[in-house]
């Protein structure tokens, strides 16, 4: 069975940023996936899961209501490592070319009042919302985008390198 391409990334390597995960065609369109790492795989602790899921609602709100980006959005979620988000947006851009983009985003975090959609009718888990922790991850990662954003590193993934042995098994060596 192939590995799935996430797990050729070089997780002890990667940064936060923003990645291009995956580009694919659809039909006639093309979609591209972005890996938003928040925080470093196995070393900084994982996002909170009330402060992750609080983030998933502010943002995929700013998101599906920026004039200029709200008709490109399919998807915008959590990571089940908690480590980030995944966005969905139709074209293939680089992922310098949604900085500017998710930088507003995370900034808008700020501005909130309440976490939009939080209530039972709209959400299947209405109660595990934690907004002042979703401003702190919030504002710390647009502070590390903006001081890193002509820093290669945040948008280019460490591959994982491919060992062929004897037999044609792959393995992966980081």
């Amino acid at each position: 069975m192939d590995l799935i391409p996430s797990f050729s990334v070089d997780h002890t390597r990667i940064v936060p940023g923003i990645f291009t995960s995956r580009t694919d065609t659809l039909g006639k369109e093309t979609i591209t996936t972005y890996d938003v790492r928040v925080t470093k795989p196995n070393t900084e602790p994982v996002i909170d899961v009330a402060a992750m899921h609080s983030l998933e609602h502010l943002i995929a709100t700013y998101l599906r209501n920026d004039p200029d980006w709200k008709d490109q959005v399919i998807y915008w979620g959590p990571m089940g490592c908690l480590t980030g988000f995944y966005l969905i947006l139709k074209g293939n851009r680089k992922p310098e070319e949604i900085f500017d983009l998710l930088l507003r985003a995370f900034r808008s975090v700020e501005d909130a009042e309440e976490v939009p959609g939080a209530t039972a009718e709209n959400c299947g888990n209405h109660l595990m919302h934690n907004l002042p922790m979703a401003k702190w991850y919030a504002r710390k990662f647009a502070d590390y985008l903006s001081e890193n954003a002509g820093r290669s590193e945040i948008f280019e993934y460490p591959k994982a390198e491919r060992l062929v042995i004897d037999g044609g098994r792959e393995f992966f060596d980081s």
